[in-house]
C-alpha cells in the first residue's frame, strides 16, 4: 500500500515556522549593541562577547540536534529547538547584566542549532527525490527572510516602545513558530527508528568535504559584512551599506528564481559554479574605484552565494539513507557557523596587516578553494558504501 506524503501545505508551514524563529534572532542584531553599551554600561569587547556568545552553542548542537532528529523525528527537535529560543527570549527580559544576556544568548544559539538541522533535514523529507535543492533554497530562504525582516522589526520595536518590547518578539516568535510546527505532519519514515543509529558517526565522512568548502565561502561572507563599508569609504566612495544591501537582495531573488537549478544541472556543477561566481565578484569588489562597479560585484557574489549553500548540502543529502540524514545535516550545517566565526577575525588580521582590498582577495582565494573541493566531491556515492565510511 502506498503511504501518503504530506504535501506543499506542510512545507510552507515548516518555512514559516522557521522564519519566524529567524526573525527572532534578527530582531536582536542591531539592539544588541546598543543595549549593551547603554542600560548595560559595558564595554565593546562586552559587545564582541554577547554577539559571539550565541554562535559557540549553536555550532556545538547543530550535529547534537541532528542525531536526536533522526533518533526521535524531526518535529520533536525543531519544537524543543523554538522552545529554547522562546526561553532565551525571555531571559533577555529578565536580564540585568552582561553575564545574564549572554547566558541568553547561549540558549537561544543551542535552540537556532536544533531548529536550523530538524527544519532543514524535515525539509528534505518532505520533497520529492528531484526537488529535494528546491526544498533546501526554500527552506534558506525563511533564514534570509528572518535576518532580512527581524533587524527592522526590532529597531522600530526599541525605537517605538524600548528593549522590553524587542525581548517580547524574541521570545513569542519562536513560540508562535512551536506552535505551529507541533501541528504539521512528518513523513512516516523520518520516524522509524533505525538499528545502531546511536552508534554512528557524529560527523559522517559524507558532511565533511562540503563542509570544509562552505566553510571557505563563508569568509566572503564576513568580509562583505565587516568591511565593504570601510573598504569603500577608504577609497572615497559613499553608500558602501548598500553593497550589502544589493548582496542580500541578489541572495534571495536567486533563491527564487534559481531554486531549482542544484536539482537540474547536478549539485557538484552547480556548487562548483556558483564558487566561482563568488570568488569573481569578491575580485571586482576588491578592484572597485566606484560605487556602481562594487554594487555589480555584490551582485555576482549574491547569486553564486545562494546557490552554495543549496547544492553543497544537496551533495551531503545524497550519500547519506534518511536515517542518517538529521545527523549529516547537523555536522554540515556547522560549518557554516565555523566559516562565520573564524573568518571574521582572519579579516580584521588581513585588513590590520595589509589594507582592506586584501581582505577580499583573501575572501576571493577562499572562494576558490570552495570550488576546488566542491568539483573535487562525489556525489554518486551509495549510501550503502558511506555508511561503512561512517
Amino acid at each position: 500500500m502506498q503511504q501518503r506524503t504530506p504535501g506543499a501545505g506542510a512545507t510552507a508551514g515548516l518555512i514559516l515556522s522557521a522564519l519566524l524563529a529567524f526573525v527572532a534572532i534578527g530582531a536582536t542584531l542591531p539592539v544588541l549593541p546598543p543595549f549593551v553599551r547603554g542600560p548595560l554600561h559595558a564595554s565593546d569587547l562586552a559587545v564582541g562577547v554577547v554577539v559571539g556568545a550565541f554562535a559557540l552553542t549553536s555550532i556545538v548542537c547543530r550535529p547534537l540536534a541532528g542525531r536526536q532528529a533522526d533518533l526521535r523525528g524531526r518535529r520533536i527537535v525543531l519544537v524543543c529547538g523554538s522552545l529554547a529560543m522562546a526561553l532565551g527570549g525571555a531571559l533577555y527580559l529578565l536580564s540585568d547584566s552582561v553575564a545574564t544576556v549572554v547566558l541568553a544568548r547561549l540558549v537561544v544559539g543551542a535552540g537556532e542549532g536544533a531548529v536550523y538541522t530538524a527544519g532543514a533535514t524535515w525539509a528534505v523529507d518532505l520533497a520529492p527525490e528531484d526537488r529535494r535543492g528546491l526544498a533546501l533554497g526554500l527552506f534558506g530562504l525563511a533564514v534570509w527572510g528572518g535576518l532580512s525582516l527581524g533587524p527592522v522589526a526590532g529597531e522600530l520595536l526599541r525605537s517605538s516602545s524600548g528593549y522590553d518590547a524587542v525581548w517580547a518578539l524574541t521570545a513569542l516568535a519562536p513560540l508562535a513558530g512551536a506552535a505551529l510546527a507541533s501541528r504539521l505532519p512528518e513523513p512516516a519514515r523520518a520516524l522509524r527508528p533505525q538499528a545502531g543509529g546511536a552508534r554512528r558517526a557524529l560527523f559522517p565522512r559524507p558532511a565533511r568535504r562540503p563542509g570544509a568548502a562552505l566553510a571557505l565561502a563563508n569568509v566572503g561572507y564576513a568580509a562583505l559584512a565587516g568591511f565593504v563599508v570601510l573598504h569603500l569609504h577608504a577609497r572615497h566612495i559613499g553608500g558602501g551599506a548598500s553593497v550589502f544591501t544589493v548582496f542580500a537582495l541578489a541572495v534571495f531573488a536567486s533563491r527564487l528564481v534559481l531554486s531549482r537549478v542544484p536539482d537540474r544541472a547536478g549539485a557538484r556543477p552547480t556548487a562548483t559554479a556558483a564558487a566561482l561566481l563568488e570568488a569573481l565578484g569578491l575580485g571586482v569588489i576588491a578592484s572597485a574605484h566606484s560605487l556602481p562597479v562594487a554594487l555589480a560585484g555584490a551582485l555576482v557574489v549574491g547569486v553564486g552565494f545562494s546557490m552554495l549553500f543549496p547544492s553543497l548540502a544537496l551533495m551531503v543529502v545524497g550519500e547519506v539513507g534518511e536515517d542518517t540524514r538529521g545527523t549529516a545535516l547537523g555536522a554540515f550545517t556547522m560549518f557554516f557557523d565555523i566559516g562565520v566565526g573564524l573568518g571574521a577575525p582572519l579579516a580584521g588580521a588581513t585588513a590590520a596587516l595589509a589594507g582592506y582590498p586584501a581582505v577580499f582577495y583573501l575572501a576571493a582565494a577562499a572562494a576558490l578553494g570552495t570550488a576546488l573541493l566542491a568539483a573535487g566531491t562525489d556525489p554518486r556515492r551509495s549510501p550503502a558504501s558511506v555508511e561503512q565510511l561512517g
